[in-house]
């Protein structure tokens, strides 16, 4: 799992709500959340230009994947882990797949062990909830599958992007498919799909540009 941190810069004495970027509408709708007084702007580029936005005081905080920082060796610029409760990841998230021509066996089995079953249990779980919900990368849609004792236990989350409404299901199984669909079906009739189907007709949803 990818965990997200929270890097900030320090506000000037008196200084009211501060703002921050990321463009998941996702991640936007649970900060909210828990912070309705956040504005939320969308940042891109790689790590070492979305910091440098950061220390140039563009914004007040940003969020990144730990692993991205850690990678590079810049933990130290860490300030806060904020927990999958709080932050539900992306459906795959972190997850990597190796495509080969379907017919090639020989391939197949000399990649074999690459293959993480735990990874693919997880992964097919998160993907068969979002398929249940008829969602995409840029939807509201949060999903983290993990596997112990050969049971799946799998948390899910769909939000309205500006964090007034925040439905949780979580639910365990052994088989990742029936697992996904059930949970998602389950959000679905908690009002999922009302706020499914206003993200998908409000394009103007997603963070803006400062």
């Amino acid at each position: 799992m990818t965990s997200f941190v929270l890097n900030h810069r320090p506000r000037p004495a008196g200084a009211g709500g501060g703002g921050g970027p990321t463009s998941s509408l996702r991640r936007q709708a649970q900060l909210k959340a828990h912070r309705l007084d956040l504005e939320v702007y969308p940042l891109r580029g790689n790590v070492d230009t979305r910091l440098r936005k950061l220390q140039a005081g563009e914004y007040d905080a940003i969020i990144l994947a730990a692993a991205g920082l850690q990678r590079l060796g810049k933990t130290e610029l860490l300030q806060q882990v904020i927990p999958a409760e709080l932050m539900c990841p992306a459906a795959g998230q972190g997850a990597l797949a190796i495509e080969i021509r379907a017919e090639d066996s020989r391939v197949k089995e000399l990649l074999r062990f690459l293959d993480d079953l735990d990874a693919r249990l997880s992964t097919t779980c998160e993907r068969a909830l979002l398929g249940a919900l008829g969602g995409g990368c840029q939807v509201p849609i949060g999903a983290l599958a993990t596997v112990r004792d050969e049971q799946i236990h799998l948390q899910a989350v769909v939000a309205r992007p500006d964090g007034t409404q925040v439905l949780r299901e979580s639910a365990d199984g052994r088989d990742p498919v029936a697992l996904g669909k059930v949970v998602g079906e389950n959000l679905l009739e908690r009002g999922g799909d009302v706020i499914l189907e206003e993200v998908y007709g409000d394009p103007t949803a997603a963070p803006q540009q400062p």
